[in-house]
């Protein structure tokens, strides 16, 4: 086949998982379409197919494995390959690979860079190793974007299969990363997110030194950017002078992202965390007397192995006193080859069931109150996109996150744009969505 004859065809893109992992699949359709191929949002109209997994917990992997089932049934229609990357290949290859030959290449994550070559190889094109492209085709609304700043983690976490699915934690280049973001502000990125499994730790591995305060300071100064939010920040490495940076700096959301998973000593501590419930109590209190304009956003996981019935009402006890304003709870999953797999007293699933039902009714208690309060208050919001099934264009203020947290709807289609940034009043709130106008 000749290169003009492959370039007809289109490539279309399954992304799951986090957005760590949606910024690596970003990259390689950028580099797909800056070399000529068309990247079309409908699989059923796709010549080339590419499922980008997830494999973090259990419901990732099954989530994967039906994706990729998808696609493969798409062979029937249009599509001719199939191409697997992401995390599921590092933890299943060899299952995979004997459970699905019908997929045409298994794409290891270090492989990533080389996508093209892959692609052009299964059509017996010439792969012309000169070729070089930083482009990135972002998968979410145009305005907004993740910017991944490590990659992997050192925290050896009991529960957690990142370490090896991953590897040790790396920094990439406060240059590279510049750079990067300059070319998202020219394509009309107003919102950078910037994520990594532990964005606390950054520089650390590349300069001996922190250097997340330094990498903040130089995305600041690019003047199309109106937003930076942090994801995510390890409590045990959020310092005073983190802090007051993100305070004094108006670019920085005042929203912390901090993954806490348990406030119980004996858990926290057979989980391997580096933070005790007094030190995490601390924190809090801390935030809540000085900075009373942060909101704080966590995660929390509930029935990790020996947790009892007073150990999860002290998590309980936690989160209705703490006064946290976006939560996410997740049942333990029991994941092979991680050292919470081998230990003894593993909770059912219908206690965790059970409990996750009681503390996500808690928690929604605090947040109802704690956004019944902010009726009438005049917020800066971020215009996502218009919802047709509504007639309501939806945002979103400094103090929540894209998909994962409360976002407001604004009923007034007069000259709003999406991508664009609006003072609106909280007019109202009701089945946890705030309700706004246009000042």
């Amino acid at each position: 086949m000749k290169q003009n004859e492959l370039l007809e065809k289109s490539i279309s893109a399954i992304s799951l998982g986090c957005d760590k992992n949606r910024v690596d699949l970003e990259h390689m359709l950028g580099k797909l379409k800056d070399y000529g191929f068309k990247i079309i949002s409908d699989i059923n109209d796709a010549q080339i197919i590419i499922v980008n997994t997830c494999a973090f917990i259990l419901p990732a992997v099954k989530e994967a494995i039906e994706n990729i089932l998808l696609a493969i049934k798409q062979k029937q229609n249009k599509c001719e390959k199939v191409i697997v990357s992401g995390c599921l290949n590092e933890r299943y290859l060899d299952e995979i690979t004997k459970e699905f030959p019908e997929v045409d290449c298994f794409l290891r994550l270090k492989d990533n860079d080389d996508i093209l070559k892959k692609i052009l190889n299964l059509y017996g094109v010439y792969a012309d190793e000169r070729f070089r492209s930083d482009e990135r085709l972002l998968t979410t609304h145009k305005h907004y974007a993740y910017l991944k700043i490590a990659d992997g983690c050192n925290n050896g976490c009991a529960y957690c299969t990142i370490p090896r699915i991953r590897g040790r934690y790396r920094s990439v280049e406060i240059d590279d990363l510049i750079k990067e973001a300059k070319q998202l502000a020219k394509q009309g990125v107003k919102e950078i997110i910037v994520v990594a499994q532990d964005i606390t730790r950054y520089g650390e591995d590349l300069y001996n030194k922190n250097c997340l305060i330094e990498l903040l300071e130089k995305l600041s100064k690019i003047k199309e950017i109106e937003w930076i939010r942090l994801h995510y920040l390890y409590p045990e490495k959020i310092t005073d002078e983190l802090l007051e940076y993100i305070n004094q700096n108006e670019k920085i959301c005042k929203y912390l992202d901090i993954p806490l998973q348990h406030i119980d000593n004996n858990i926290l501590c057979e989980m391997n965390r580096k933070c005790d419930e007094k030190t995490t109590r601390e924190l809090i209190e801390k935030i809540r007397k000085n900075y009373p304009n942060f909101t704080i956003r966590s995660t929390f996981i509930v029935g990790f192995p020996g947790e009892t019935k007073k150990q999860f009402n002290n998590l309980l006890d936690f989160i209705k006193t703490a006064g946290l304003q976006n939560v996410g709870f997740f049942p333990f999953y029991r994941e092979e080859k991680t050292k919470a797999y081998y230990m003894k007293k593993q909770v059912p699933n219908f206690i965790k069931k059970k409990r996750i039902k009681i503390i996500e009714k808690a928690q929604q208690g605090v947040a109802d109150k704690l956004n019944l309060a902010r009726i009438n208050q005049i917020v800066k919001v971020l215009v996502d996109e218009f919802d047709p099934n509504t007639g309501y264009f939806i945002g979103r203020d400094e103090f929540n996150s894209p998909n994962v947290d409360f976002f407001i709807e604004i009923n007034d289609n007069n000259n709003i744009e999406c991508g664009k940034f609006y003072n609106v009043k909280i007019t109202n709130y009701e089945n946890r969505i705030f309700k706004g106008e246009i000042v």
